[in-house]
């Protein structure tokens, strides 16, 4: 056997993928008196919490930068490396826009993981750039003691057809892109309780890019956008709903599942940051009970973009996306204020 199947990469994380984030309490007090809203050029930074930086390039053509990176969330480094690569490429995509240039950023405990396994991580993430038509044109290595992977991700966007995550209107419909429980399942990954099968279908799931994006850019009737990812789907929803004095209502058995979520959050199988994201959400949410929290609160990694779309024009985007053969669900609506952000039916 070689090295690289001999070696399991999350044995050398505490956390993986998008459930190793920051907390987003801990966050907040991080970035108090650090937000940037139209200084030095700015459209868009990260007064919002929104998936990426937007600048003016003229022409009426914009420039979107954003960087994601985080430890192994799987085993294979090949597959590391696309997972990390998709993930990173889905926040240009979630602002609507097209990526044309990454750039690398690995951290590397050499003194433990071979060189060779870094290259590995390498050689999955140009795979998926090259899927996406861009090029990994250089980066940045460090020691760590820990292994870290991501991409720091340019993009262009026509000024007029940028989405923000948080231009929400009453009456819209919420659609979900991919299922959930990417958290769920790298959990029991790495508790030895998936079958070699169910390890390959949940790489499959967190390689797959959010392209759709870009194509949905161009959809007026589409108001708002954001991928999911670290602080679950209700994290999400929030930053969407937070300045608006809107509620977000969502059907929970509308709420699309990966294979197998539902019988390992049953047996309680959840990802640490599970609790964290509840603990900080619980107070503007209403209607959360049972395995619903494991569900709603679970860190994803390469979410689905969630789209807020104009009610009257719901049956143009589903027409778009089903000839697309993009998976999607209607998960919920926009409402006026009810005494919660979020509430859970």
């Amino acid at each position: 056997m070689n090295d690289k199947m001999e070696i399991r990469l999350t044995d050398y994380t505490k956390g993986g993928g998008c459930g190793c984030k920051i907390p987003p309490a801990e966050l907040s007090e991080i970035l108090r008196g650090q937000k940037t809203s139209n200084e030095f050029g700015l459209l868009v930074g990260n007064s919002a919490g929104d998936d990426a930086a937007v600048v003016e390039l003229g022409d009426a053509y914009c420039l979107i930068s954003t960087t994601d990176f985080f430890t192994p969330i799987v085993d294979d480094p090949y597959d590391f490396g696309r997972i990390a690569a998709a993930n990173s490429i889905s926040d240009i995509y979630a602002m609507g826009g097209k990526p044309i240039l990454a750039l690398s950023i690995l951290a590397w405990p050499t003194e433990k993981l071979p060189a060779a396994i870094a290259a590995e991580v390498l050689r999955g993430a140009r795979a998926v750039c090259a899927e996406a038509g861009i090029a990994i044109g250089g980066g940045h290595s460090i020691e760590n003691p820990e292994p870290v992977f991501g991409l720091a991700v340019n993009g262009i966007i026509e000024r007029s057809k940028i989405k923000r995550n948080n231009t929400v209107q009453e009456g819209d419909v919420f659609i979900l892109t991919k299922p959930l429980g990417s958290g769920v399942l790298s959990t029991a990954m790495k508790r030895n309780l998936l079958t070699n099968e169910q390890v390959a279908y949940l790489v499959e799931q967190l390689v797959i890019l959010n392209r759709i994006g870009a194509q949905l850019s161009a959809f007026k009737e589409v108001h708002a956008m954001t991928d999911v990812t670290g602080f679950g789907l209700i994290g999400h929803l929030l930053e969407m709903v937070n300045t608006s004095g809107l509620t977000a209502k969502i059907n929970y058995a509308a709420v699309p599942l990966l294979d197998g979520v539902q019988e390992l959050t049953d047996q309680f199988v959840y990802a640490d940051n599970t609790m964290r994201n509840w603990k900080a959400y619980n107070t503007r949410v209403s209607g959360v009970v049972g395995g619903s929290l494991l569900t709603l609160c679970d860190p994803q990694t390469n979410g689905g973009l969630l789209l807020a779309v104009s009610s009257t024009e719901l049956k143009t985007i589903e027409a778009f996306l089903k000839a697309e053969g993009q998976f999607y669900s209607v998960i919920g609506s926009i409402t006026a204020h009810q005494g919660f952000s979020i509430v859970i039916e």
